[in-house]
């Protein structure tokens, strides 16, 4: 077990934020690690941190003399004309079978293969990011927030590439669902400081509620306890006969403490609006055929949403999600067909069309105060200002100098401060941390209006959607069953792609170059099971010490000794190694 990477007393701080103080963490190969925590709390930081990108303000990270790191690039770095096998071959500078070999673990091939890698979707593009990724042979990938933007299908074979990589990854993501899938371990970042929990995420989540709750109660327990001995000590301590009792009851009042629970982290508290309940059809497509001037997307859309459902809609990037979704909202008119909403419906709409056009020269509370019901209360905006991570000084800033995902979250609180019955939300859970997508999908599930949304956020898809619709192959059709049905089917997809190419690379002639293995005789027999129990005795062994000085490298912090413990990791591995491949010689001897 190899130390690949370890971080020492770390700080970082911008300005008065504090992003790292005295943060401690290692990471260790063939370990997949979730990385987690509020948005703000410096993840992304402290990944540039671990490229090199940027330095620390006090601390250290030491990188084993071995370490490859592999990071999920999110720009654009191909260039113009070159196809996705031309590409690869020029980042990765190796040859086309080899390039081809990999870029069809990710069902790269035919035109996706050979054809303009620009004019790829973005998921597509994203697929051939990490067939480069992975020609690099990295021993530690970082990726931060993969899943974003990531249809359902390509997210399947990401998480399949994970859990058969053998090789230690770094991952940050607010989607619990992924997490859950690909990681055994959860690194959380909070307050400054980094923790690692030895399991998953949903573990762990449910470890420090379990924890909270119990330090609360403790605390509540302390505290009695602390105002019955201030009343003795206030009534006691005048009097002669008892002072020296007080003095005593205020020795036992010093050595109670409360257990320190952060408040620094509010609450999230994500409130959507209240609406009365309505009943029949919110949409109806009859014969609709949406698209643009130059081309039609999909043809003899005929679905029909009732008014209270959740409607999910999926499907793989570039099929017409966002299109079906902008038409219905009216900012792309039908080509043909008819689109009819039903009588008394407001619809509030959350899309990159609209939070990339708010009114740049308000602030971001004069947008919530203009966006809200009139009576809303100032003590509400910033409540819920504050949970979209607007908090203090942040709601004086103007729209003009917002990030992009600080526009979204903005957008977002606008339209959860109206009185719209109608919700339409495209990708709402993008630029949210856990705590804040779980907080919006118990909104969304109190919401009496009906929800009208795509999210590539599985954990999130499973607990809100009520009726799923798929936009595929040029259609847009009601899809006969829950998420779980259509996941499923998904997976399936993605399975029998696997086996298909499992099947391919099974048919080589190495298997019919081998020499046949010959049947022991029984004096040899009796040989090979005595080798065998010795063997089995040393791996036995070399187990152990490969374990203990693991477990020592693990706690070493004086470099030249940690050299040495690897030194020794590395050697009981390949003696293992050795003496595994023997085992399993002596073993298929045995059993022909």
């Amino acid at each position: 077990m190899t130390v690949l990477l370890q971080i020492q007393d770390a700080h970082k701080s911008y300005g008065e934020q504090t992003l790292l103080d005295g943060a401690e963490c290692t990471l260790i190969d063939n370990v997949k690690v979730g990385f987690i925590g509020r948005n703000g709390a410096g993840k992304s930081t402290l990944l540039r941190v671990l490229l090199g990108e940027e330095e620390l303000d006090r601390g250290e990270v030491i990188r084993h003399p071995t370490l490859r790191l592999g990071y999920l690039r999110q720009h654009d770095p191909f260039h113009a004309g070159e196809s996705a096998l031309d590409f690869l071959m020029r980042d990765s500078e190796q040859p086309d079978w080899k390039c081809g070999e990999v870029a069809g673990q990710f069902e790269i091939k035919g035109a996706y293969l050979d054809g303009p890698v620009k004019e790829l979707s973005g998921g597509w593009q994203t697929r051939v990011k990490l067939a480069a990724l992975l020609l690099h042979e990295p021993n530690l990938l970082l990726l931060d927030e993969p899943t974003n933007f990531l249809d359902l299908r390509t997210q399947l074979l990401l998480e399949q590439f994970l859990k058969n990589h053998d090789e230690a990854c770094l991952i940050v993501s607010h989607d619990r669902a992924f997490l859950t899938a690909t990681c055994t371990h959860t690194l959380d970042l909070t307050a400054g400081k980094l923790v690692m929990y030895p399991g998953p995420i949903e573990a762990h989540l449910q470890n420090v509620e379990e924890q909270r709750i119990r330090d609360e109660k403790s605390n509540q327990t302390i505290m009695a306890k602390q105002r019955q001995l201030q009343r003795f000590i206030d009534k006691n301590r005048a009097n002669a006969n008892t002072a020296s009792q007080a003095r005593n009851k205020a020795k036992q009042l010093e050595r109670l403490q409360t257990t320190e629970i952060a408040t620094d982290l509010p609450t999230v508290n994500v409130r959507a609006p209240i609406v009365e309940p309505r009943q029949g059809p919110a949409l109806r497509c009859q014969n609709l055929t949406i698209g643009y001037s130059d081309h039609q997307v999909a043809v003899g859309i005929d679905v029909e949403i009732e008014h209270g459902s959740r409607a999910a809609i999926v499907g793989d990037n570039g099929q017409g999600k966002t299109t079906f979704l902008r038409t219905i909202v009216g900012s792309l008119k039908p080509k043909s067909g008819s689109l009819r909403w039903g009588h008394g419906c407001d619809t509030g709409t959350y899309a990159q069309h609209v939070y990339t056009s708010l009114p740049d020269q308000w602030t971001v509370l004069e947008y919530l105060e203009y966006q809200a019901i009139p009576g809303t209360t100032t003590q509400s905006i910033l409540a819920m200002a504050g949970s979209l991570l607007f908090r203090d000084a942040a709601v004086k800033k103007q729209i003009k100098v917002l990030s992009g995902g600080e526009r979204a979250r903005l957008c977002l609180a606008g339209i959860l401060l109206g009185k719209h019955n109608i919700l339409v939300l495209d990708e709402p859970g993008n630029h949210l941390d856990v705590e804040t997508v779980e907080a919006l999908a118990e909104a969304l599930l109190a919401y009496k209006g009906t929800v009208i949304f795509t999210s590539h956020d599985r954990h999130f898809m499973k607990r809100i959607a009520s009726c799923i619709i798929e936009v595929r192959d040029g259609r847009v059709v009601n899809y006969n069953g829950d998420y779980d049905t259509y996941l499923y089917a998904v997976n399936k997809e993605v399975d029998a792609g696997a086996r298909e190419r499992s099947a391919k690379m099974s048919k080589t002639p190495d298997a019919a170059l081998r020499p046949l293995a010959v049947k022991a005789r029984p004096n040899d027999e009796r040989k090979l099971r005595k080798e065998l129990s010795k063997v089995e005795k040393l791996i036995a062994r070399l187990d152990d010490e490969k374990r203990e000085f693991s477990q020592q490298l693990l706690k070493e912090t004086n470099p030249g000794e940690a050299m040495r413990l690897h030194t020794e990791v590395e050697e009981r591995t390949s003696q293992l190694t050795e003496a595994e491949e023997r085992w399993c010689e002596l073993q298929e001897l045995l059993d022909l």
